[in-house]
């Protein structure tokens, strides 16, 4: 296995660049996303003077580091959008790279729930420790131990992701059991109107309607997907690196995601992406 063998030599057994070449302009693809969606629903006001989260910023940071912030925020978040799209692009990768990551770091100033924007940070120091990002859309494909470090960590941040996530999951009675996805899907189908941004969620109606009532079957229901889920997370990193199980393994993270998806599209859209894109790091 191309991973184990890479560990063994010190990272001196030659990959092919084109894997993280592919994830640069994916990286560079879903941030440009990320950032264009930051401008609505009220992100482009976001830090006006008087707003709430200028006054968070005031509490938080002083009213003279306060200010530099609400000053830079609109600038900043046009030059990162631009960058993320000349990252995808690819001109001036490592540049380009720079100015995303920077952007990106900014929303750990602001936002409540980072999650996405650390996963963010830790994929793109991953590309940024690469030796070989390509330049423009173009693959070049060869052996080269250029990008070996880069996409051995980006593989093991991906598997550590699915791995820690898996134990959370393992060690919540409510999870493993359905009755957290059972409430979550019952509450949803009884406030769902009464949402501010319902486009923010996806969940079909007929998971609404047959899996959204909280009896008994739907919780026995919710009980055999989160094992699912916790079982395809537990085996999809081992599964990736293994060429005659790949493609099943691909197959299955895509279902996964995809529902992970449907539950908070806007909060994990850049997260199952990212996600699924490190999935080209896995390969031989």
């Amino acid at each position: 296995m191309w991973f184990f063998d890479a560990l063994a030599s010190g990272f001196t057994r030659p990959t092919d660049p084109g894997h993280l070449q592919w994830f640069r302009i994916i990286f560079g693809i879903v941030l440009t996303a990320r950032f264009a969606l930051a401008f609505g629903q009220g992100g482009w006001d976001r830090l006006d003077p008087g707003s709430l989260s200028a006054r968070l910023a005031e509490q938080r940071f002083g009213p003279a580091r306060a200010r530099l912030l609400v000053g830079a925020y609109r600038p900043a978040l046009i030059i990162r959008t631009v960058a993320a799209s000349a990252l995808a692009l690819g001109p001036a990768p490592r540049l380009s790279l720079l100015v995303v990551l920077a952007g990106a770091a900014m929303e750990l100033l602001y936002l409540k729930s980072p999650n996405a924007v650390r996963y963010t940070l830790l994929t793109g120091t991953c590309l940024l420790l690469a030796g070989d990002l390509g330049h423009g859309p173009h693959i070049e494909h060869g052996l080269s131990t250029a990008n070996t470090w880069a996409q051995c960590l980006l593989v093991l941040i991906t598997t550590d992701v699915y791995w820690n996530s898996a134990w959370q999951k393992l060690r919540s009675p409510q999870f493993h059991s359905g009755l957290y996805l059972a409430q979550w899907v019952h509450t949803y189908s009884q406030i769902r109107e009464q949402l501010p941004h319902r486009r923010q969620f996806a969940v079909p109606g007929v998971v609404r309607r047959h899996a959204g009532n909280l009896t008994d079957r739907d919780v026995r229901l919710w009980r055999t997907v989160s094992g699912c889920v916790i079982a395809a997370e537990t085996a999809l990193p081992p599964a990736l690196l293994i060429p005659q199980t790949m493609p099943y393994a691909v197959a299955a993270g895509i279902g996964m995601h995809v529902a992970f998806t449907c539950l908070k599209p806007r909060q994990l859209i850049t997260f199952s992406s990212l996600t699924l894109g490190a999935y080209v790091a896995f390969a031989v």
